[in-house]
């Protein structure tokens, strides 16, 4: 149990995963009405006193984000203005992370503006998970404290005693991330390189490594669509791999991603509840609960966050 003037909120994005942690944490959900006029503005007034006291609020920016993000600032907005000592937001999704850097002349770089329109909306800190691009971090002004999921990972997979595994990463951004979960299973490790920069057609892709006879476990940030999902796991049967498991942090699941990945040489999909989901037979959900409130209650009465990773962190 956190001392009393610790609350935590949750917004409309994914009030399951907030009623997860508070519950861990031995911690009543705090009380605040989110609502929106008929011409769609939004509107946020706690119900509870909040003066003084540390405020958690739990926003992912999943779809339909720009609702959820503009929640987000109001309830950050509101909580100053009810004069909360801190507000801490607790992201686990980021949205835009995806739009980290100019990749053409006169494009915007999304994810800092989310950063700047967040600070300057009054946030204390950010608590997130596996953020697309580490270098995130560098563009807010306030502490980032930046979990990732890969000991939840990696406890799963061990779980499923998977034989002859070999981590497979679809592109060089996932690398890192791989590599630790290879050397944290004892397996092998291999990477998907594109000869066009196409990730979309299996014809365009080359594998660095063995997966011949061995079961592959192809891991992602996030799936969106699916669609450089399936000519991985495509290229995979074709150099001899066995069926695979698809991991990743954040499932978007968007447009036919689900049918997509409905595949016969895929075994299992597994995702965090980083963004809410109903309940699905089509894949698993690996928790990040207790890795967040953990996070909360050393916020709350000190610790290093780094405790928490047993493989180091990201």
């Amino acid at each position: 149990m956190l001392h009393g003037k610790v609350k935590i909120f949750s917004g409309s994005s994914n009030r399951p995963l907030a009623e997860k942690i508070c519950s861990l944490l031995g911690q009543p959900l705090g009380e605040v009405k989110l609502s929106r006029f008929k011409s769609g503005e939004v509107y946020v007034s706690y119900q509870e006193p909040i003066r003084t006291c540390d405020v958690f609020i739990i926003q992912s920016l999943s779809h339909p984000i720009n609702d959820h993000f503009m929640e987000l600032i109001v309830m950050i907005d509101a909580a100053k203005r009810a004069s909360a000592k801190t507000v801490n937001i607790i992201v686990p999704y980021y949205g835009y992370a995806r739009q980290e850097r100019k990749r053409a002349p006169r494009e915007a770089i999304s994810a800092k503006l989310i950063a700047d329109t967040l600070t300057m909306a009054g946030a204390s800190r950010i608590i997130t998970v596996d953020l697309h691009a580490d270098a995130i971090q560098g563009f807010f002004n306030i502490p980032v404290d930046h979990l990732t999921a890969l000991d939840e990972m990696t406890a799963y997979l061990r779980s499923r005693n998977i034989p002859n595994p070999v981590v497979v990463s679809p592109d060089p951004g996932r690398a890192g991330m791989a590599e630790k979960l290879a050397n944290d299973l004892g397996a092998q490790f291999a990477i998907m390189i594109a000869n066009s920069g196409d990730r979309t057609d299996a014809g365009g892709l080359h594998i660095v490594g063995d997966v011949e006879g061995m079961t592959p476990i192809v891991i992602k940030d996030i799936i969106d669509t699916g669609k450089t999902v399936r000519p991985a796991v495509d290229l995979l049967k074709e150099k001899g791999a066995d069926r695979c498991y698809v991991l990743a942090s954040h499932g978007l699941f968007s447009h036919h991603a689900i049918e997509l990945l409905d595949h016969p040489h895929i075994q299992e999909v597994a995702v965090t509840d980083s963004i809410a989901h109903e309940d699905s037979d089509k894949f698993t959900v690996i928790s990040m609960a207790k890795l967040i409130a953990d996070a909360i209650r050393i916020n709350t009465m000190g610790g290093s966050i780094a405790t928490l990773f047993k493989s180091g962190g990201v």
